[in-house]
């Protein structure tokens, strides 16, 4: 049976239902695979566990279905997933170390060395633990002074950062056993063969650390388009964080409260006289080739 060449995902994090921020990166995500006539997969990333709320994970799936969103392939959970990131985490060798820094002695430690207090790191566990200090968190080595990844974003255009200046060297497994964002997507797209990213802009700057982790594991470097996040009334991003709603209250017009208003913020001009979902999809799709397949790009 013939592969289809792309393969793209959604990836929400079961914390609280989709709204209307959500939607958006999932419906973008959604029209990019169909109109390359590729795969769309669907990955739940729980594992930030504190936070997870129980149900939502189908809820989001519920949600997805009702909109006319239906995955290829199983739905993946990364907590079922965790000896992946054990194997990549071994892989990278030495270029991992134990960090006993808090955040608050990563801070304070810049302010002494006459920077910004921020949390890129400085390095200070880089030549090993002091005395009496035990492992907060295991970061990834970067090259010293500088890094420089280059991103090639088909919405956003070309992207640099120096990520040993920008970042520095950055967490990937905390002392309590919870795996970084980072690392845990890099690992769960190379095994799952995904080609294309299609996310929200508030994710861009964690682009050039995960291109960095796919070229010191070995792995395929995959495509990106970043799409303009959502924000509220105060100019903030749309988040369950600053109290975005679920856009899906189980009995109002999808259609038309929801699905039209996000094609119309990815400005796709569907109609408004669109009557069945089917009907969306279909008219979604074909603007969507016209804008972003076919090399005419997102008006900004």
């Amino acid at each position: 049976m013939h592969q289809p060449t792309y393969t793209g995902r959604f990836a929400p994090s079961p914390t609280g239902p989709l709204h209307m921020g959500s939607l958006v990166a999932a419906m973008a995500s959604y029209l990019d695979a169909k109109a390359h006539h590729g795969q769309w997969l669907v990955r739940i990333e729980d594992l930030d566990f504190d936070r997870n709320v129980k149900g939502v994970d189908q809820h989001i799936l519920h949600s997805l279905q009702r909109c006319g969103m239906q995955w290829d392939g199983d739905v993946t959970w990364q907590s079922q997933r965790q000896d992946l990131y054990q194997n990549a985490l071994e892989k990278l060798g030495d270029q991992v170390y134990a960090c006993a820094c808090s955040r608050k002695e990563i801070a304070d430690s810049r302010l002494r060395m006459g920077e910004p207090a921020s949390q890129i790191y400085p390095g200070t566990c880089r030549a090993g633990l002091s005395e009496g200090k035990v492992p907060r968190a295991w970061r990834l080595r970067l090259p010293q002074p500088h890094h420089v990844i280059h991103v090639k974003d088909r919405y956003c255009g070309l992207q640099t950062q120096d990520i040993s200046i920008e970042v520095g060297d950055f967490v990937l497994k905390r002392a309590d056993g919870f795996w970084a964002y980072q690392l845990a997507v890099v690992v769960d797209d190379a095994a799952q063969g995904i080609t294309d990213i299609v996310r929200g802009a508030d994710l861009l700057d964690s682009t050039a650390r995960q291109i960095y982790l796919q070229e010191a594991l070995g792995l395929p470097r995959v495509r990106y388009l970043h799409v303009p996040v959502v924000n509220n009334d105060a100019g903030e991003k749309l988040s369950k964080q600053t109290g975005a709603l679920a856009f899906d209250r189980g009995d109002n017009d999808l259609l038309h409260e929801a699905l039209i208003p996000a094609a119309q913020f990815l400005q796709l001009p569907v109609s408004s006289s669109l009557t069945t979902i089917d009907q969306f999809w279909g008219e979604a799709t074909g603007l969507w080739e016209q804008r972003m397949v076919d090399g005419l790009g997102m008006q900004r």
